[in-house]
């Protein structure tokens, strides 16, 4: 029985045949399978894969990409391939699990935020640091529904994934008084 069962899946899969004798209907095959299986092992290995991806995920996604691939088109070994990439998955959650353990793993890995701006100050060096340049960085500040001027905010920061992240600094409404004649009534106006 299993040896039946593993012939009709090489042959159905086409294992073991040079690329050029596959079938379309065995590729299409191919791909269901491989696509399948990557949905099962990057839903159990990181949720990250779909969110903001910093560049550990994005090497991962590429790299995974690339893995899974030759298991379709057949340029390397079927079943090796479909195990390198849920290696490849595991791997990505162990260095996650370490990254949240010691944040001296996860800056090795993921890198650091860089700061941009503080207390209305751009800071030059991040801007270098980052390649942001003055465009960048109010694009930015306007994408936040941030005027783009840097002195109205308190800080910013390029975040490891890539994005520019603005904390807006509080003003303080100014709070005037003003009498109104006869004594009757006092109008309170807040301006900011």
């Amino acid at each position: 029985m299993g040896t039946s069962l593993g012939q009709l899946i090489q042959a159905l899969l086409a294992l073991g045949r040079d690329v050029a004798e596959v079938s379309a209907g065995q590729m299409a095959l191919r791909t269901i399978v491989v696509y399948g299986f990557s949905l099962v092992i990057v839903r159990l290995g990181s949720k990250r894969f779909l969110s903001e991806a910093s560049a550990f995920d994005v090497i991962v996604a590429l790299m995974l990409g690339s893995i899974m691939s030759s298991a379709i088109n057949g340029s390397a070994p079927f079943f090796p391939t479909i195990l390198s990439g849920a290696v490849l998955v595991g791997l990505h959650w162990a260095f996650g699990m370490l990254s949240f353990r010691y944040s001296w793993f996860g800056s090795l890995v993921k890198g650091n935020p860089v700061l941009l701006i503080r207390d209305g100050k751009i800071q030059w060096p991040g801007l270098r640091q980052g390649s942001i340049s003055l465009n960048d960085l109010d694009q930015a500040l306007r994408l936040q529904g941030e005027p783009p001027d840097p002195s109205q905010v308190h800080l910013a920061y390029l975040e490891r994934n890539g994005e520019i992240s603005v904390v807006s600094r509080k003003i303080e409404p100014r709070v005037v008084v003003v009498p109104v004649e006869d004594g009757v009534r006092t109008v309170r106006i807040e301006l900011e």
